[in-house]
């Protein structure tokens, strides 16, 4: 296979798109030191609080030391808590802090911004057509991956 073929794959292809998505995001974020995966953990704590671990895992596609790793970066930083869920002593629960409630609503805006510049290429009848065919993907292929994704309903508005 020629380097070109490479270029040409779809895993190739949606590896690098998601680089640039980070890239965009975490630039866009820079002033908050928020990554994609962090906004992500405290946007399912707002919509869900005392989430626990493993279904905030299942939430987001992550494995359980990836969103245990991501939860204690942010308690670090005051932005979450956690405790002994009250339904299940062998679970733990997290929820957002007034600080994590803060720092999501002054990312309202560059999580705005990053999306708008990471769809930019497109007019709107092609965003429309590849978020569709990205959902489509990640549909018929969930089985596929290797974490579970459980998603939940959101009581916010998406960014």
């Amino acid at each position: 296979m020629a380097t070109h073929d490479l270029y040409q794959r779809p895993g190739f292809l949606l590896r690098r798109a998601h680089q640039i998505s980070a890239s965009i995001f975490e630039r866009a974020c820079t002033d908050l030191a928020l990554t994609p995966a962090q906004y992500g953990v405290l946007r399912v704590m707002q919509d869900h609080p005392g989430i626990d671990q493993s279904s905030l895992a299942r939430a987001l596609a992550f494995d359980k030391v990836t969103v245990l790793r991501v939860i204690k970066g942010l308690e670090d930083r005051g932005f979450c808590q956690r405790a002994v869920s009250p339904d299940n002593r062998r679970q733990m629960a997290v929820r957002l802090t007034p600080e994590g409630a803060e720092l999501l609503r002054q990312a309202q805006k560059p999580v705005r911004q990053a999306y708008e510049t990471l769809l930019s290429p497109f007019d709107d009848a092609q965003r429309e057509q590849f978020l569709g065919l990205l959902l489509l993907l990640n549909t018929q292929l969930n089985t596929e991956a290797r974490a579970s994704f459980v998603p939940m309903a959101s009581g916010s508005d998406p960014a």
